[in-house]
């Protein structure tokens, strides 16, 4: 279940001595930030209705939809092994994930708002939580979600809407199998990154 691998992370930053990489995937879950509220951020009758779980994490960022299409990431660091590097962990290895997607052929770079696009499309959004022995890093891959059941999950109606204010915005996604075949299916992401990562 998603709590045990958000779970996972945290007993890991508390003992990390090296950095650690694994990935899951997880059933539809509606995953939604610190700062946020499920109300404004989640349909939650549309994810009652059809089982989707909806769960808050500890890192800040915006509200994601994952499935078994959707491969996620995570990476914890020590704090001292961070305080060798002029750039923060985030960044180092967002950049690096868009290294590993550019050894393939596809043409990803990052943004300022702590996405992976390929073109004008999100394929990949990350944040970070920051504790006192170590920093996680955790972020998404589109691989082949549902992106009707995401379009559908993450959009509070507009009665909730004028209630709370408005919601994230909701940025332009597109699955990443179908940008390029270098992935046949979702497991050979999976080793990719995890071999590239097991390499550096």
């Amino acid at each position: 279940m998603l709590t045990e691998y958000l779970q996972k992370e945290q007993d890991l930053v508390r003992e990390v001595k090296e950095p650690t990489l694994f990935t899951w995937i997880v059933r539809p879950t509606v995953i939604y930030g610190r700062h946020q509220q499920a109300e404004v951020e989640v349909n939650e009758r549309y994810c009652r209705e059809h089982g989707i779980r909806v769960v808050q994490r500890k890192s800040g960022g915006g509200c994601v939809y994952a499935d078994e299409g959707n491969l996620m990431i995570s990476y914890i660091e020590p704090s001292d092994f961070s305080r060798r590097f002029s750039e923060s962990p985030f960044t180092r290895f967002l950049n690096s994930v868009a290294q590993i997607l550019q050894a393939y052929g596809v043409p990803a770079v990052t943004t300022a708002h702590n996405d992976i696009l390929v073109g004008d499309r999100k394929v990949s959004g990350w944040a970070c939580y920051t504790a006192p022995t170590g920093t996680i890093v955790h972020g998404t891959m589109l691989y082949n979600v549902d992106l009707e059941a995401m379009r559908q999950a993450i959009t509070p109606t507009e009665q909730k809407l004028q209630k709370h204010g408005v919601a994230s915005v909701r940025q332009r996604v597109q699955n990443l199998c179908s940008l390029t075949d270098a992935f046949p299916d979702i497991q050979t992401l999976r080793q990719a990154i995890e071999q590239a990562y097991a390499t550096k």
